[in-house]
C-alpha cells in the first residue's frame, strides 16, 4: 500500500514538472506586426475622437457666443406686404429658421400690420401685454378674448386689465417689401421690457 502512494505522489510530481517545464514560444515582433498594431491604434483613436466630438458638439456649440446679428436680432421678410389694403389692420405670418447645434427648426410668427403707404406701416406683436394671449381685430378695435382688454387701431388701451398699449415691433420697408424683427416682451408690467 505504501508503494502505491509513492507512485501516485511521484506521478503527480512528474506531471507537474512536465507542465512547468513547458515554455511558450514568443511571438515575432517584426516591423509588420508593429505597423499593424500602430494602424489599429490609429484607427481606434480616430473613431473614438470622432464619436467624442459628435457627442460633445451640442454642448460646445452652446458655449460659443452667438453672432452679432443674432444678438441684435435680424429683420425677416414678411411675404405679401404689397398686396394688403391700406389702413386696415391685417394679420400676417412669416417664417424663420432657428438653429441649435445640429437641430434646425422652422418657426412661424404672426404679426398685425397696418399699412399706411408703400413706405410706412405700423407693426404690432400679436400678444396682449396683459398675459400674452392672442388678440383679434373686430368691430374696428383689437380685442383680447382672455381677459377683455380692448385697444384702438393705434394700440392704445381702451379698457380691460392691460398695463400698457400694444407692443410695436421694429420694421423696415425696402423696395416695397416689409422686413420685421421679432421680439418678445414681458407680460403684465407697465414697461416694455424684452425677454
Amino acid at each position: 500500500m505504501l508503494s502505491v502512494k509513492r507512485i501516485l505522489i511521484n506521478g503527480f510530481s512528474n506531471k507537474r514538472e512536465i507542465m512547468t517545464n513547458h515554455s511558450h514560444t514568443p511571438l515575432p515582433d517584426g516591423p509588420e506586426d508593429i505597423k499593424k498594431r500602430n494602424f489599429i491604434k490609429g484607427l481606434f483613436g480616430t473613431v473614438f475622437g470622432f464619436l467624442t466630438l459628435s457627442m460633445t458638439w451640442p454642448f460646445v456649440s452652446y458655449l460659443i457666443p452667438t453672432s452679432q446679428e443674432d444678438r441684435e436680432g435680424k429683420f425677416i421678410k414678411v411675404p405679401n406686404f404689397p398686396a394688403i389694403p391700406l389702413g386696415v389692420p391685417t394679420k400676417m405670418t412669416f417664417e424663420d429658421v432657428d438653429q441649435q447645434a445640429f437641430i434646425r427648426t422652422n418657426v412661424v410668427y404672426d404679426i398685425w400690420v397696418t399699412k399706411h403707404s408703400n413706405t410706412e406701416a405700423t407693426v404690432y406683436s400679436p400678444l396682449c401685454p396683459h398675459l400674452n394671449c392672442r388678440y383679434t381685430w373686430e368691430k374696428k378695435q383689437f380685442t383680447c378674448p382672455c381677459h377683455g382688454s380692448i385697444f384702438n387701431q393705434d394700440g392704445k388701451v381702451l379698457g380691460g386689465p392691460s398695463p400698457r398699449p400694444l407692443d410695436p415691433l421694429p420694421y423696415k420697408i425696402e423696395a416695397g417689401e416689409l422686413y420685421v424683427m421679432w421680439k418678445l416682451y414681458k407680460a403684465g408690467i407697465p414697461e416694455q421690457v424684452e425677454t
